[in-house]
């Protein structure tokens, strides 16, 4: 007995491909439990505390991808001394030279574990030979630290930040466990502050955090994983077996899907940092309320989209060369926004038709003289929401699909054999499903005011009521999940 549990402790120190850490995962909540008793030993001890976080970081990102963590620390390091460098050098043209290395350094290591067999089989079909894809396994979340670290050199180049004196701290900042493998991406002038700031959690940030990551367990294990299992992946696997109104609410249960995954998984990385002392700025903010395709990127996974405003956009000269020019831009970024989140024409579409949508409607408002964010009247306003809420599940097509077939098979089902009559047969065998995606669809709907009222609420609950609540969760989460583990979509970016 006494060997079993020595081994079946040994493997928690083992990557296991199959079993990647989530924060959903029952071992998760229980090892962050034990984190959480060292942590707080330690927040008197900054060097020991930061070491002690840096290197369960560490273990969290091995646990998640691997041997791969190294190339967590090659990013480290070379950014760090870059940074050290760049901070030294007076002349613009050294300064320049610097900051491309670590673009190189960077996009170098995001371009040959994401896109090396992407850009061989473009060759390959142009001089017309066999495409052999190359081994390459995709690191877990280098899409996510590769961006943090180039906003951290980038900010030094433009003189926006200082350097920092300890590769301590820089590698604190690079590997923090809640936000490492997806996000949200952190800005260097945002996070570094805080590091040797003396760890103070606040009753109002305990029950913040708390509120959080009960919400995002909820929406990732209740809603958005049971909806992916029992009905979403069916109708994507084969579009052309299904229905045009079951491919619909296939696609309506995908838009709902993403969003609890991905916001899901934001809400425990925020509420994550609270409980460590650390505030995270909000990533999502009920993007599909939205009126506009600009109001949703304003709305939907804000930390990338300010950073390709802030970092890719701007730098391409944004709006100050003309009307014209800023809507090539818009274009372009969408599309190299497309190409951050896979190596695939399916994401590729999904950027450029964002990026078009985004320039048409810069258009519009400066032929209607509209500013983002203008009211209308309720029923307009609910149009302009309906409208971009189909326009956001028509490009989720193209970024959900594997292929272009598929994409192209789902639209073809919905347009030319959708068969409303068969909507009674479909809710009545899923309704499971139906009542889920009901209830996360309602919830995201709500007044802003209602959620406020109940951070409010979670922040007087006693403490002691906060471990009913999570256990409470975490038993809901249990009865509901599948056999197989479900890892996070934006995992695979």
């Amino acid at each position: 007995m006494l060997e079993g549990i020595i081994d079946r402790l040994g493997e928690q120190f083992v990557y296991n491909p199959a079993a990647p850490m989530i924060f959903s995962s029952g071992f998760f909540l229980w090892l962050f439990a034990g984190f959480m008793v060292i942590y707080t030993l330690l927040e008197k001890k900054d060097n020991a505390r930061i070491l002690f976080v840096i290197l369960f970081s560490y273990y969290f990102y091995y646990k998640s991808s691997g041997i791969f963590f190294f190339l967590l620390a090659i990013v480290t390091v070379s950014d760090y001394y870059i940074a050290r460098f760049i901070g030294k050098t007076e002349s613009k043209s050294g300064r320049k030279w610097l900051v491309t290395l670590s673009l190189a350094v960077n996009l170098g290591l995001l371009c040959y574990f994401k896109y090396t067999n992407f850009f061989a089989r473009i060759w390959s079909d142009l001089v017309g030979s066999n495409f052999d894809p190359f081994d390459i396994f995709l690191p877990v979340g280098i899409s996510f630290f590769t961006f943090q670290s180039l906003s951290y050199t980038i900010d030094v180049y433009r003189r926006k930040i200082q350097p920092l004196d300890r590769l301590m701290d820089y590698a604190f900042f690079v590997s923090f466990f809640p936000q490492l493998v997806a996000g949200p991406i952190v800005r260097a002038k945002d996070f570094i502050p805080q590091i040797r700031k003396p760890v103070l959690v606040t009753r109002e940030m305990l029950g913040t955090g708390i509120y959080f990551i009960v919400c995002g367990l909820f929406k990732k294990v209740v809603i958005s994983d049971y909806i992916s299992v029992n009905f979403v992946e069916r109708v994507f696997e084969n579009p052309s077996l299904y229905s045009g109104i079951e491919n619909l609410f296939g696609l309506y249960g995908y838009a709902l899907q993403i969003y609890c995954d991905f916001s899901g998984y934001s809400d425990m990385a925020i509420g994550i940092a609270l409980l460590l002392g650390f505030h995270f700025n909000i990533n999502f903010d009920s993007p599909y309320k939205s009126a506009s395709i600009t109001e949703f990127w304003r709305r939907w996974h804000i930390s990338l989209s300010s950073w390709l405003k802030d970092y890719l956009y701007i730098s391409l000269g944004g709006n100050r060369k003309g009307k014209v020019r800023q809507y090539v831009n818009l274009i372009i970024t969408m599309f190299l926004g497309g190409l951050w989140h896979g190596a695939s024409w399916n994401f590729v579409m999904w950027g450029l038709l964002h990026g078009i949508a985004l320039a048409f409607h810069k258009i519009w408002m400066a032929i209607t003289c509209q500013k983002v964010g203008q009211k209308h009247g309720r029923v307009v306003q609910t149009l302009c929401v309906l409208l971009t809420f189909h326009f956001v599940c028509f490009c989720w097509i193209f970024f959900r699909n594997v292929d272009f077939d598929n994409s192209l098979a789902m639209i073809t089902q919905i347009f030319t054999s959708f068969h409303a009559d068969l909507l009674p047969q479909l809710v009545s065998g899923y309704w499971e499903v139906f009542v889920l995606m009901g209830i996360g669809f309602v919830l995201h709907f709500l007044p802003e005011s209602w959620e406020n009222a109940a951070k409010r609420a979670m922040v007087k609950v006693p403490c002691a009521g906060y471990l009913v609540i999570l256990v409470a969760v975490i038993y809901l989460a249990i009865q509901m999940k599948s056999s197989e583990i479900q890892p996070f979509i934006y995992f695979q970016f």
